[in-house]
């Protein structure tokens, strides 16, 4: 069997306690983001509910550089649970907690630090990844997912292993990714997804399926120069890199004064009167800026790019809040790189 065992010296999983509403597991719950505070909530409903909460310890956030709790963190006082923030959760005072709650299983989503020896394979895991592996293993599943332009994603609850997002598969679920999803409304659903399959998991407790050897994708890390949107992709490309870091990331254009600007909604621009074009509602134009302008014409935002231009339909100006192109170009009558904007 791969993957961790349950007990130390042992290659079986605890026997689950029956209870008057289901099967009860002991359980320990490994989380930090957002996602993983939905997925603590779902899973605390359940008759699993978390014995111990671990998290990552408090970190400066936001603008005043404030020392905030992550999400779980939170999560799990709003519901009672305790919590443990260790500087790593592979030290042995964290194991040593997490062993003094005598888990039947540990879960883990969105923790946000490798899972290492010997705590690896001293408790049952059941680890939830957000994406149908082996495509989109890694650390960026669902915004990979998006900017490739796949029909659909899903949630896999598997056992993790030393290799990253390899280990063998307890159940996964399908979900459709709409043409105008960004992160934020596809995490969202997922996240539901997760936790409701994450407790079906411990229900059943079934042994895994070792994953498909081919197939196999990586999600790497967003990396810092993505958020800058390159005008040597197409227009669809960039309309989906919007939508995939889109609102947690964020990307931005280029203006001519040197001044970045946020983009959070855009859609290529096509010649003619609009249409689709790589299953995305297209907005029909007259003149196409060169790539990597930023130029006003016709009374809309536009982008050069490869092979024509993007539409930036909502932006945000540094320091400014989020406002409708139109409402951004209001009063501006020359184009964003300088040159005079002109239609036709």
């Amino acid at each position: 069997m791969a993957g961790g065992r349950s007990r130390a010296g042992s290659s079986r999983p605890p026997a689950a306690r029956q209870t008057t509403y289901g099967v009860l597991v002991r359980t320990v719950y490994l989380g930090t983001t957002d996602f993983a505070a939905t997925v603590l909530h779902r899973l605390a409903r359940s008759e699993h509910h978390p014995q111990l909460v671990v998290t990552r310890p408090d970190r400066p956030r936001g603008r005043g550089r404030r020392l905030q709790s992550p999400p779980v963190a939170d999560a799990a006082r709003e519901l009672g649970v305790e919590v443990d923030q260790p500087e790593s959760v592979n030290a042995e005072d964290a194991r040593a907690r997490i062993a003094a709650a005598d888990p039947e299983a540990v879960c883990i989503c969105a923790y946000g630090a490798l899972i290492r020896e010997p705590l690896l394979s001293h408790h049952e895991m059941y680890n939830v990844h957000p994406s149908l592996l082996p495509r989109w293993r890694g650390a960026a599943p669902i915004e990979r997912a998006i900017e490739a332009g796949d029909a659909q994603t899903g949630v896999s609850i598997m056992r993790p292993i030393a290799e990253l997002d390899a280990g063998p598969v307890y159940t996964a679920r399908a979900t459709p990714i709409r043409v105008d999803d960004d992160y934020g409304s596809l995490a969202g659903r997922l996240a539901a997804l997760a936790g409701d399959l994450l407790v079906g998991a411990l229900t059943a407790r079934a042994e895994p399926r070792e994953q498909r050897e081919e197939g196999v994708t990586y999600a790497e890390k967003i990396d810092r120069e993505e958020r800058r949107l390159d005008p040597r992709r197409s227009p669809a490309a960039l309309a989906r890199t919007v939508r995939a870091l889109t609102p947690h990331v964020g990307v931005y254009v280029q203006t001519g004064e040197g001044e970045p600007l946020g983009v959070r909604r855009a859609a290529p621009a096509c010649e003619g009167s609009g249409g689709r074009l790589d299953g995305v509602d297209v907005r029909a134009r007259s003149v196409s800026p060169p790539p990597g302008d930023l130029s006003a014409i016709d009374g809309r935002l536009l982008y050069g790019a490869a092979g024509g231009s993007l539409e930036l339909l909502e932006v945000q100006p540094a320091g400014g809040r989020p406002m409708a192109a139109a409402d951004y170009l209001h009063g501006k009558a020359v184009s964003l790189t300088g040159k005079e904007a002109q239609g036709g």
